[in-house]
């Protein structure tokens, strides 16, 4: 399983979600703490938004480990944004290590990142693509589930953009329902674990889920409603300034702060502009 990260706030330094914190993303891509598994090595992406310059946002992947990856570090110490994504793969169903394998994906306004496994994906992938609309379908560069299950949420998305939170909700919902029916019914039953994150830049969601009825579900904690700032090394969240507010969502927590939560099992989180909140799925 992989490891991710997603962020909603003022403008924040990609640093301060790859490097500076205790427990950043780059340092999850070697020492995963949450996973008996602790390396996260097979290539890592991140998309972030300037609404100002284009409605679409920036992708920045590369097949290199994340810890190994010097322009990556050099790319977060200059970048700042309102919204990221970013993403340490560790190769499952789909091994093949590629640039088009690589989280985020993107498509028009919409940015998409998974931890997990769509279950039986390899016995139905062909009956999936051949019901995708021509514009999930050319939306599909790679080989692997995660992709695939983006695919299906454009066409459950069915236009440019979100109009609302809940509208993005009822989308994923459809998304989640349709791959599960496709893993009961052609995947052999093989369960699933669906750690979505999707934005547009405007609305956001993010959900914990899995069909395995005695697992909690792969790891995800959030972090919200304070302005979050790394200083000398010591990232934190306090109180916000006059309109401020930051969410963060990541597979583990970036710090020892107190106001990391767990994402309850089957959960999404909706972060508008209004700001977050849980609901089950």
């Amino acid at each position: 399983m992989c490891r991710f990260v997603f962020y909603n706030g003022p403008p924040l330094l990609l640093s301060a979600l790859l490097t500076e914190p205790v427990h950043s993303l780059i340092r999850q891509s070697f020492a995963s703490q949450d996973r008996s598994e602790p390396l996260n090595g097979d290539g890592f992406g991140v998309a972030w938004y300037a609404p100002e310059h284009s409605p679409e946002p920036a992708v920045f992947r590369m097949i290199t480990p994340a810890w190994n990856d010097r322009n990556l570090t050099d790319l977060a110490r200059v970048v700042k944004s309102r919204t990221i994504m970013a993403h340490v793969r560790a190769a499952t169903q789909v091994r093949a290590i590629n640039e088009a394998n690589c989280h985020p994906f993107r498509s028009g306004p919409w940015a998409f990142m998974h931890n997990g496994d769509v279950g039986g994906f390899i016995h139905f992938r062909r009956e999936l693509l051949a019901e995708l609309s021509d514009r999930a379908f050319l939306a599909i560069e790679g080989s692997t589930d995660s992709e695939h299950a983006f695919a299906v949420f454009l066409d459950e998305i069915g236009h440019a953009a979100a109009r609302s939170p809940e509208e993005l909700e009822a989308a994923l919902r459809r998304t989640i329902e349709r791959l599960v029916e496709l893993a009961r019914t052609r995947g052999g039953g093989e369960e699933s674990y669906l750690n979505f994150a999707v934005t547009d830049g405007r609305h956001s969601a993010v959900t914990r889920y899995t069909t395995q009825s005695d697992y909690p579900g792969e790891s995800l904690y959030v972090d919200r409603g304070r302005r979050y700032i790394c200083e000398q090394g010591l990232c934190r969240m306090v109180e916000p300034e006059d309109g401020g507010g930051a969410v963060i969502v990541s597979s583990e927590r970036l710090s020892d702060d107190a106001s990391w939560e767990a994402v309850p099992r089957n959960h999404v989180l909706l972060v508008g502009d209004d700001g977050a909140v849980l609901r089950p799925l």
